[in-house]
């Protein structure tokens, strides 16, 4: 197996995910497994052993993809993923992230932006509420 830090080494400047922008210094980074899109050793799901990844799905709900460590041989079972459907309950879905990411020995910092990245999906699906009808207030009250 080839070590991490090798491979961030090798791809660091030119990987297919890298978004530069304009302003020169912001790089981002289109990995879906790279919970901050943020370009960098860190954050990057392709150089990391162990990364977790959330995505919206297509059935409105949440997919959680984990990579396997033990699996750098074995690319096509290298990735595992789990689904959580929109009508499942959003304190079950962070649970679930939680629970399959600690007892497999993710990194704890991974698991907060795991669950702070599934409350934004989450959040992002809800239908906006229809605004309220404004009261009178005042004199117009009295008037009508």
């Amino acid at each position: 197996t080839i070590p991490a830090d090798l491979i961030w080494e090798i791809t660091r400047g030119h990987s297919s995910t890298l978004v530069k922008r304009n302003s020169g210094r912001d790089q981002f980074s289109r990995d879906k497994l790279n919970l901050r899109n943020k370009y960098g050793r860190k954050h990057e799901g392709l150089v990391a052993d162990k990364a977790i990844g959330i995505q919206p799905s297509s059935s409105g709900g949440i997919t959680l993809t984990t990579k396997k460590a033990n699996k750098q041989n074995a690319p096509a079972s290298q990735l595992q993923e789990s689904s959580f459907g929109s009508s499942t309950s959003t304190r079950k879905v962070y649970k679930a992230i939680v629970n399959s990411t600690a007892k497999r020995g993710y990194r704890p910092d991974l698991r907060q932006d795991a669950v702070a990245r599934a409350s934004a999906l989450r959040k992002g699906q809800k239908d906006p509420k229809a605004d309220k009808p404004t009261k009178a207030r005042g004199a117009k009250a009295k008037k009508a």
